[in-house]
C-alpha cells in the first residue's frame, strides 16, 4: 500500500487500485464527483461518517497535484 499526502492510499487490492481515502473503500474519485456536483463538505461527511474534513481536503490536494504534471497526447491509429 502506498500512502500519498498521509490520507490518500493506493492498494491494488482495494477498489481495483484506485486512489482511496486511508485504505477505506471510498475512492477519491467518488468524493471529487460529489464536490463537482455541488455537494457541500458537511453533506459528504454525513453520508460517510468514517471520513474527516481533512480527508476531503486531501482529495482536492491530490487532484490538484495530478494537474501539476505534464501530459502528452498521442494519436492512436
Amino acid at each position: 500500500m502506498e500512502y500519498i499526502a498521509d490520507r490518500i492510499t493506493i492498494d491494488d487490492k482495494i477498489c481495483n487500485g484506485k486512489p482511496t481515502i486511508r485504505g477505506k473503500r471510498i475512492a477519491v474519485q467518488t468524493i471529487l464527483e460529489f464536490l463537482s456536483a455541488g455537494e457541500e463538505k458537511e453533506t459528504i461527511l454525513k453520508q460517510y461518517p468514517s471520513l474527516e474534513a481533512e480527508d476531503i481536503d486531501a482529495c482536492l490536494k491530490f487532484a490538484s497535484e495530478l494537474m501539476n504534471r505534464n501530459f502528452t497526447i498521442k494519436r492512436v491509429a
